[in-house]
């Protein structure tokens, strides 16, 4: 019986499992949005945003326990550098997912996870100049049919 036993054993044993994790929580810190099984997504989401939290702690010890877990040092100086710049405000949730189809070979579902600081802050950059340019466009709209109607009226 498994009662009270936590996490998704995924067909993996233990070493596979973890060296998994780490691999994939490298690679979605890298380019900040990959794909994968659902499963697996929901399993790193915790992993992930607990690498966040110590680069947002940015000591040398937060940095240390990171570089433990993460493959890559360059990933380690994004994390401490960019990434938790980012999320300095924000108190958790660092991660999303949003399903994305079923993989043809075995039907499995698919879900893409993605840090969410990335696609707020181009909601919001473009969110911004589109009311703007909206704004722009009738009010510049109804001048020049206004001067072009204006101009009519001098030539009839």
């Amino acid at each position: 019986m498994r009662h009270r036993k936590n996490g998704r054993q995924l067909g993996r044993k233990t070493k596979h499992r973890w060296a998994l994790f780490r691999s994939l929580v490298t690679s979605l810190l890298d380019h900040e949005r990959i794909e994968t099984t659902e499963a697996k997504a929901k399993e790193i989401r915790g992993f992930a945003e607990r690498m966040i939290t110590l680069g947002k702690d940015g000591g040398l010890p937060a940095r240390r326990r990171a570089l433990g877990f993460l493959r890559s040092k360059a990933v380690v100086s994004k994390l401490f550098d960019d990434v938790a710049g980012r999320f300095r405000d924000r108190r958790g949730g660092y991660t999303r997912l949003i399903k994305t189809r079923r993989r043809v070979g075995d039907m499995a579902k698919m879900v893409a996870i993605e840090l969410v600081a990335k696609g707020s802050e181009t909601e919001a950059s473009s969110a911004k100049p589109g009311a703007e340019k909206k704004g722009k466009k009738s009010s510049q709209a109804a001048p020049a049919s206004g001067s072009k109607a204006a101009s009519d009226k001098e030539v009839s």
